[in-house]
């Protein structure tokens, strides 16, 4: 399985930007769709976009046009660009490993990291 770590975490007003970083290790990078997901207080997890290893990427309507993620497979890193914050996007938000050589095995998850958008 591969390790994740994530950082780029913190708060912000609303309207400003934050960008988040996971740093992958442990397993080829290039055998994962990468993606993030956030858990707001008292919410379930939810997906906020991916990146297949082609590049191919996928957003929650509510991010869209907002958050760009990207990846760079020879860094091994899947980074999320937040602009225009909104209150509601305030959550923990976790990087996401899922395995396209062996779908069947249990995806791996960072620790998460805290954003927090307020005034």
């Amino acid at each position: 399985q591969v390790q994740l770590v994530e950082s780029g975490g913190g708060l912000v007003q609303p309207g400003g930007s934050l960008r988040l970083s996971c740093a992958a290790s442990g397993s080829i990078f290039y055998f994962y769709t990468m993606g993030w997901y956030r858990q707001a207080p008292g919410k379930q997890r939810e997906l906020v976009a991916t990146i297949s290893n082609g590049g191919r990427t996928s957003y929650a309507d509510s991010v869209k046009g907002r958050f760009t993620i990207s990846r760079d497979n020879a860094k091994m890193t899947v980074n999320l660009q937040m602009n225009s914050l909104k209150s509601e996007d305030t959550a923990v938000y976790y990087c996401n490993a899922h395995s396209v050589v062996r779908p069947s095995d249990d995806d791996s998850w960072g620790q998460g990291t805290q954003v927090t958008v307020s005034s």
